[in-house]
């Protein structure tokens, strides 16, 4: 079992209406995808996650930082 990374890239700043900045994730988000142990369950959040960051717009830098954390943790990354 693969354990993907967490989508948050170290940014941390809830400015959005309580959403990060960096990653768009809600510290509830963030406590949940902490929480979730199977590998389709962290696939299907960073899907959701992406449509979020879609509809809020001005997340363009978060795929290719995520990529990054993937990439060091030798992890395909699911994007």
């Amino acid at each position: 079992m693969t354990k993907l990374p967490s989508p948050c890239i170290s940014v941390c700043k809830f400015k959005r209406d309580g959403h990060c900045i960096g990653c768009s994730m809600t510290k509830a988000q963030k406590d949940l995808f902490k929480k979730l142990k199977k590998e389709k369950h962290q696939r299907a959040f960073i899907d959701m996650l992406v449509h979020q960051q879609n509809d809020m717009g001005r997340y363009r830098h978060w795929a290719p930082a995520y990529e990054k954390r993937c990439e060091k943790r030798d992890v395909k990354s699911p994007l």
